[in-house]
């Protein structure tokens, strides 16, 4: 499942990154630099986790920076990020997935959370940030990309509007299970 749900965290991520792309930046400043700010959060704390996860020092002493890098820069290191969580997750043995890690937040408070806990919490921390960023996009008067799972799914898997589940056979009855 982790696997899915970060294949959905990328497509997610690049139709927000497409629709911040498509706004009118000089009519629309403030939306524009507040995406770009959520963005860089989000970035800041994928590498703050993915360091905890390897158990290297910080990368950044806290999750938001004064000066906010330019969008395709932020692109550039979000695909980084996402195709280095992707590795992970396949590196991961099962035994490693409830080891509890040990670490300090950005904040300086101690803190300890599972590998598994962890994971979950870069998808979720993301999913939070791009629900912000489509009020900006909204303030922009740009449409924001539906990006809910089961868009993803549906986009992803054609099949399941025939009602077939992906690798499973036609059900003879696709009705008896509704």
């Amino acid at each position: 499942m982790f696997d899915e749900a970060f294949a959905y965290k990328r497509w997610a991520m690049e139709r927000t990154l497409d629709a911040v792309r498509a706004v009118d930046a000089q009519a629309f400043p403030a939306s524009v630099a507040f995406a770009r700010q959520q963005l860089n959060h989000i970035v800041i704390v994928e590498e703050l986790f993915r360091a905890r996860l390897l158990d290297e020092a910080p990368p950044h002493a806290a999750t938001n920076t004064a000066e906010v890098p330019a969008l395709e820069a932020l692109a550039t290191r979000l695909q980084a990020s996402d195709q280095w969580y992707a590795a992970h997750l396949a590196g991961l043995a099962p035994a490693q997935w409830d080891e509890v890690l040990r670490f300090r937040f950005a904040d300086g408070r101690e803190g300890c959370m599972t590998r598994r806990e962890i994971l979950f919490h870069v998808l979720n921390h993301s999913t939070y940030h791009r629900g912000a960023i489509g009020h900006a996009l909204d303030l922009a008067r740009m449409p924001h990309p539906a990006d809910t799972w089961t868009v993803f799914l549906h986009e992803t898997q054609p099949q399941r509007r025939e009602g077939m589940m992906p690798g499973a056979a036609r059900d003879a009855d696709p009705q008896a299970k509704r």
